[in-house]
């Protein structure tokens, strides 16, 4: 059993290179999640190989190796960049004498330290836990192993056993927890699809820029850094002053390559605001050399939680770090991307008029005369707030310039009565 740290942020990071093709963009993201977590790197040990190891994923003269530059440097914690099994961790500890954290571990570490709402708690110590159910065995090696028969059962296995059944019983307390959370924000979600705004989700790489354009477009303040998964918790705002009518927005988590199964599976309520959205902004880092890179994985991550067919805009964020000027890519007519700089605002407007020109065919904008007997409709157009303009006439009838999108003209045509008449009477007609 090893004397464990309590704390300790001095690490040398063990990078094993299966694929040499993408070692150095793993690296330099693996670094970037250290430096996130608050880690102090000491070194870089590269150690390549053309398959794992079964017992420490990487050979056994590179594990001395990595013995001895902690001892020279003076570390109290591995950094490994791939996954481990329970077991190649257990190794390596044993062997090494310090802790050992695997990419996913470190990842977990990081959205425990930036959840901030009562659902993004849950969420993390769910998959924290999920992903210490696997590794439970390897507290109690030192003490004997239960056995069969009278006076032969060890106290390693009792203690496993009952340690399982706490993990099992809090396991099950955090998914009624989240469960009833999550109702609450179905409940929310429905209350947004009854309002008829489109939903734009921004979408892409961690440390692209997301919550700063979030702020810049909805002039918030969202926690925003130059750190990897600074926003973890998702926000929803909504974007008035478009001609297209009001949309919300949501800031949503950055994804990386390989994203933990446990982090997709206790994050899929929060995911859920990209599946169900209008519209993605993929935002991406235009001054990252591995742009190109990024996109791609962001595309596999949105695929595998379903939201792979959803329209998606890119936006190519960070401008004012690179020689190209902001402004649409493509044709008008066929528009790639839009070039923007959440910091200093350059290119957001012209992203509003793609957002306007995407959602405006949607909105129906025109002249409504109401007779003074139709003061349900009335009514019913302001709650909608669909009312921009309204005059009285001589007659005592109101007029009224209205933005509605077509959905709302078919529930009114829908709701009978005076508004279903109204509104296939043909007085609400374009505006000339």
């Amino acid at each position: 059993m090893i004397d464990r740290a309590e704390r300790g942020d001095r690490a040398i990071i063990l990078h094993p290179i299966f694929d040499s093709s993408k070692s150095e963009l793993a690296l330099s993201e693996f670094t970037e999640l250290a430096r996130s977590a608050n880690v102090n790197v000491l070194s870089v040990l590269n150690a390549p190989r053309k398959r794992a190891d079964a017992a420490y994923l990487v050979g056994k003269g590179k594990v001395d190796e990595l013995a001895e530059l902690i001892k020279e440097v003076g570390a109290d914690l591995v950094l490994v960049s791939q996954q481990l099994s329970a077991s190649q961790e257990r190794n390596l500890e044993k062997k090494l004498e310090c802790r050992v954290l695997d990419r996913t571990t470190l990842i977990l570490d990081i959205f425990a330290q930036r959840a901030r709402t009562y659902e993004g708690k849950l969420q993390v110590e769910l998959a924290q836990l999920r992903h210490l159910s696997t590794r439970l065995v390897r507290g109690w090696t030192h003490l004997e192993r239960q056995k069969g028969g009278i006076g032969l059962r060890g106290p390693g296995e009792t203690q496993l056993e009952t340690d399982r059944q706490l993990l099992g019983a809090r396991l099950r307390q955090l998914k009624a927890r989240l469960a009833k959370v999550e109702k609450q924000r179905d409940q929310s979600r429905q209350a947004r699809l009854r309002s008829r705004y489109p939903l734009v989700a921004l979408v892409g790489y961690t440390n692209a820029g997301k919550s700063t354009l979030f702020n810049a477009l909805t002039n918030s303040d969202v926690y925003a850094e130059d750190k990897l998964f600074a926003t973890l918790d998702p926000t929803v705002r909504r974007l008035d002053a478009l001609s297209c009518g009001p949309l919300l927005l949501a800031d949503t988590v950055g994804f990386v390559s390989d994203l933990p199964h446990d982090l997709v599976s206790a994050f899929r309520s929060t995911l859920q605001e990209t599946r169900d959205a209008d519209l993605l902004l993929h935002v991406i880092d235009a001054s990252d050399p591995d742009h190109a890179q990024r996109e791609l994985e962001v595309e596999e991550v949105l695929e595998s939680i379903g939201a792979g067919e959803v329209k998606t805009l890119r936006v190519y964020n960070k401008t004012d770090l690179t020689d190209s000027p902001a402004g649409l890519l493509g044709k008008p007519e066929e528009i790639r991307g839009v070039r923007v700089s959440a910091l200093t605002g350059s290119g957001l407007d012209a992203l509003k008029a793609v957002m306007e020109g995407k959602f405006g065919a949607d909105r129906v904008q025109g002249w409504i005369e109401i007779p003074p007997n139709a003061a349900r409709l009335r009514a019913r157009l302001f709650q909608l707030e669909a009312v921009e303009e309204e005059a009285l006439t001589d007659c005592g009838s109101w007029r009224v310039r209205v933005n509605l999108h077509r959905n709302e003209v078919n529930q009114l045509a829908a709701m009978g009565g005076i508004e279903g008449k109204l509104v296939r009477g043909q007085l609400l007609t374009r505006m000339q």
